[in-house]
């Protein structure tokens, strides 16, 4: 089993920054992908930004040159860089992984999501 812990939400105002970030802990022989997506209140989920191992990483439009997503390898981390916060940032962020794991199988796994509120 497998569990994503995501921290760093929280209120800030248009225009600051904040980084989130996710950790991974369990039974993990490879990581393949981390990312984050995001809700907000009435909308669907949607992707934020994704970082394959080895492969190129993914922005959505609305983030790009705003946010950046970083992993560290060693930590089973990624991290999320969000700058110039906008209101319609505001929603709860959650982390995902798709994890080589029990069984030598590959498995998606969801954080339990960050609430982030950017005021104006």
């Amino acid at each position: 089993q497998v569990q994503l812990v995501e921290s760093g939400g929280g209120l800030v105002q248009a225009g600051d920054s904040l980084r989130l970030s996710c950790a991974a802990s369990g039974t993990i022989f490879s990581i393949n992908i981390m990312g984050w997506y995001r809700q907000a209140p009435g909308k669907q989920r949607e992707l934020v930004a994704l970082m394959p191992s080895g492969g190129s990483t993914n922005y959505a439009d609305f983030v790009k040159g705003r946010f950046t997503i970083s992993r560290d390898n060693a930590k089973n981390t990624v991290y999320l860089q969000m700058n110039s916060l906008k209101p319609e940032d505001t929603a709860v962020y959650y982390c995902y992984s798709n994890i080589l794991g029990a069984g030598f199988r590959n498995y998606d796994y969801w954080g339990q999501g960050t609430q982030v509120t950017v005021s104006s």
